[in-house]
């Protein structure tokens, strides 16, 4: 069977849930069009409320979509929705297992709904990749909050999806723990698991995406490659170490100043508008000596909040 282009396409999809009582309808997607390809590791951003947990709830066959098409691995939701389910490994931010069953029993089970064959189960080899192997017979409610959260992983790939949904896989998670959940994630990805992520890690998603989607209020306001969206800032910075340390950010306009707690000082500015050797005499004419200096690029936080700039003027945080 040839493989499709792309893991994931959605085309004018709307979901509105109807005025109940005193609550209005609320429009949770707008009509949006999204494009994941095949073999990609997608980022899906945007703060609470944005329309992130309903789009992946449509694709889980959780929430009916109002209209608009979905397919999943080239699979209509409309006409073939067990297929394109099954094409799909979703890890949910809610952790939910038995817990008076053992990890081992749990991924049985699991592959026993998604009609895996005995034979076929792939149970230890799971538990080895997400370092569970020594708890396999131990009951989930002795499972620590992260090993949790890899069992949830494990649960989602018992059928071989070639597309895997991360829905804040690492909240709560340590460093280290986050650490090798994304080794074996990305493991997966070179092995051609299409992979969509969700995180409030916004570092996260830069390191790890090749693709990031920006929602705000029910619509997709970025869909590029990271390194094109990084790039759709003109604005950089210069940090100055002053050679005496500043209790207060120096007034500099037109630049924006940011006194930072290590004492250093960050003047952004716009490069379609001034230079580095402008804000330096900027910074001069102010009585502002420095030792040392550098520019900073922007990185995915600043094109985050440039994008989901709410109407009245206040940043809608993750």
């Amino acid at each position: 069977m040839e493989l499709p282009e792309n893991a994931i396409e959605a085309r004018d999809l709307v979901k509105t849930y109807p005025a109940s009582g005193r609550s209005p309808a609320m429009h949770a997607l707008k009509g949006i069009d999204l494009t994941i390809p095949r073999g990609s590791i997608f980022g899906l951003l945007g703060p609470n409320g944005a329309g992130k947990s309903t789009f992946i709830n449509i694709l889980a066959g959780l929430c009916n979509k109002t209209s608009g098409t979905v397919s999943v691995w080239g699979r209509d939701l409309d006409h073939r929705p067990r297929d394109a389910r099954a094409a799909i490994g979703v890890v949910p931010q809610e952790i939910a297992a038995d817990v008076f069953f053992t990890p081992r029993e749990s991924l049985d089970v699991q592959a026993g709904m998604y009609g895996v064959p005995r034979a076929e189960r792939r149970t230890d080899a799971l538990l080895a990749a997400l370092g569970l192997s020594d708890k396999a017979n131990a009951y989930v409610r002795q499972l620590s909050g992260g090993m949790k959260r890899r069992l949830m992983v494990a649960k989602a790939m018992v059928h071989n999806p070639p597309v895997l949904i991360l829905d804040e896989p690492t909240a709560g998670v340590d460093v280290e723990l986050r650490r090798q959940l994304w080794d074996y994630v990305v493991g997966l990805n070179r092995q051609g698991v299409t992979i969509v992520l969700t995180t409030h890690y916004l570092e996260e998603a830069e390191e790890l995406c090749d693709l990031i989607a920006i929602m705000n209020r029910g619509e997709v306001v970025a869909c590029e490659p990271t390194s094109q969206l990084l790039r759709r800032l003109d604005t950089r910075a210069v940090v100055i170490t002053p050679d005496h340390p500043l209790t207060v950010a120096p007034s500099l306009p037109p630049f924006e100043t940011r006194l930072r707690p290590n004492g250093e000082v960050a003047i952004s500015f716009k490069t379609a508008e001034a230079g580095v050797e402008q804000v330096l005499a900027a910074a001069r004419a102010a009585g502002v000596h420095f030792k040392d200096l550098r520019t900073e690029e922007p990185d995915l936080e600043d094109v985050f909040l440039s994008l989901t700039y709410n109407a009245e003027g206040e940043h809608a945080l993750p």
